[in-house]
């Protein structure tokens, strides 16, 4: 009878391991942040990054398993972490396959606030010359319901856009009709400051399903501080709005976005405790963008990335106690990155995309039929810079304007994938690219990424997502449910 093998025979043989590919990052001192090419992350310390590198690793030691688990090294003869690797991309990268399904009409410039913040250059409330006219929304709308994407969700933005309700009015009927022999499911947002929400414009949201967005900054002061217009009542307005609205259409039918200022820094408790007052179901803590009238008042350098990623990280952290405490409000922004770090599924961010979201993600029709590749495009032509305009209603199709030089040119610009710096960043996997935030801030669509503070403060919120998830379980628990 045989007698049996040694155990050495059943070990693997070490020799014939390879590196796949990694970046890394400096933590501390001795730690490093260790990733792959699709996001997955481990810490290591130094001796652990010189012998993974070295491929110094022996079956039972935990390093070698981690780095199997994490896909940072196979073995020579096998291909099946490549061909995993390669799906794991392809399933990121899936988006692509349905192109374009945010569509966003300017239907005018018109506004009754006047926030010093705001990035777009709005106009006066008696200057009609500055609404879409339905000629030009009729062309927009057959661009939009041409896009290869099957959910076309259609926008409606300002100035604000109830000034130009019976043009919402028309194109939504509209698109419901020439929707149909299409076979395109859509979706209706109307972004609001609910100042002129009215019974009308409620019945309209009810039959057509159309779900309305709006600002809310915080409590009373700070908002109508944020938010100033005549009567110093734009919170009070807002407020009546959400409850309106959560009465008529439902609790899910409306939502709010804040934005964070100097006077916003050391209040972000009293902003949360206001949105979970008013029931709304989580919140984006969001910083300024360097566009319009953020830019004219100098609002956008009232404060550093790293101001905010305090702010942020504060916010969080007092976030995440409430849900501990029994009751789910997520910090959308966080959940946003959690999904890109724990899952490979596609998000609907689209600064979060690489290739860039712009032209890719949506496309933005202004109230004269001129097409910008983001909203954030449109904000900086109004402020006389039209790199990123890509055609008109009146002239081009879907297809002209995707394809344009101009769109083109600045999605392969910024492909972080093969970017200087971006290509060996342990971040570029759950991060994205911001060509429009990089030209308006360095003249540049790639942008010098030390000194990007989209970078600093993307950097910031990974790194500070991922320490919680490996080293705070209560919390990591929190943070996975709202990935999932």
């Amino acid at each position: 009878m045989a007698g049996f093998a040694s155990a050495d025979s059943f070990r693997p043989d070490t020799s014939r391991l390879r590196l796949l590919p990694i970046r890394f990052e400096r933590l501390g001192a001795d730690r490093f942040l260790v990733g792959n090419m699709v996001g997955d992350m481990a810490e290591m310390t130094t001796t652990e990054l010189e012998r993974l590198c070295a491929l110094d690793l022996t079956p039972g030691d935990g390093l070698y398993e981690r780095a199997f688990e994490k896909l940072f090294v196979a073995s020579a003869d096998q291909r099946a972490p490549q061909q995993l690797l390669a799906l794991r991309l392809r399933s990121r990268l899936s988006f692509l396959r349905a192109a374009t399904p945010l569509h966003l009409f300017v239907v005018t410039l018109r506004c009754e606030h006047s926030c010093p913040y705001c990035q777009v250059s709005r106009q006066s409330k008696d200057r009609v010359r500055y609404d879409m006219d339905s000629a030009t929304a009729s062309r927009a709308l057959d661009i939009a319901l041409s896009a290869p994407a099957p959910m076309i969700k259609i926008e409606f933005q300002g100035g604000e856009p109830l000034l130009n309700f019976e043009l919402i009015r028309w194109i939504v009927v509209t698109a419901q009709e020439r929707a149909v022999p299409l076979g395109k499911q859509l979706q209706f947002v109307i972004t609001t400051n609910l100042a002129l929400l009215d019974d009308e414009v409620l019945e309209f949201c009810a039959e057509h399903d159309v779900l309305l967005s709006t600002s809310l900054d915080g409590p009373r002061d700070l908002h109508n501080r944020n938010r100033p217009r005549r009567g110093g009542n734009s919170y009070e307005l807002a407020v009546a709005g959400i409850g309106r609205i959560r009465e008529r259409l439902g609790p899910d039918r409306v939502g709010a976005l804040m934005t964070t200022t100097e006077a916003s820094l050391d209040r972000v408790e009293e902003i949360v405790d206001e949105y979970l007052a008013q029931g709304l179901d989580g919140i984006f803590l969001r910083p300024l963008s360097p566009y319009g009238h953020a830019i004219k008042t100098k609002q956008f350098h009232k404060y550093d990335a790293r101001e905010w990623l305090e702010f942020w990280k504060r916010g969080l952290r007092y976030i995440l106690e409430i849900n501990k405490s029994g009751r789910r409000f997520p910090e959308f922004y966080s959940a946003f990155i959690l999904r890109r770090m724990l899952s490979d599924e596609p998000i609907g961010y689209v600064d979060l995309r690489s290739p860039a979201g712009i032209g890719l993600g949506a496309l933005v029709y202004n109230y004269d039929g001129t097409v910008f590749a983001s909203d954030e495009a449109r904000m900086l032509a109004e402020m006389g810079d039209r790199s990123f305009e890509l055609g008109n209603v009146h002239e081009h199709g879907y297809r002209d304007l995707v394809l344009s030089d101009t769109l083109v040119s600045a999605v392969a610009d910024s492909l972080t994938q093969t970017a200087p710096q971006c290509s060996a960043c342990v971040f570029e996997p759950n991060c994205g690219a911001d060509p429009v935030y990089h030209h308006a801030t360095q003249g540049d669509l790639l942008g010098i990424k030390p000194l990007s503070e989209f970078c600093e403060r993307q950097k910031g919120v990974i790194t500070h997502l991922f320490e919680l998830l490996e080293h705070s379980p209560e919390d990591a628990a929190v943070l996975r449910e709202w990935a999932s």
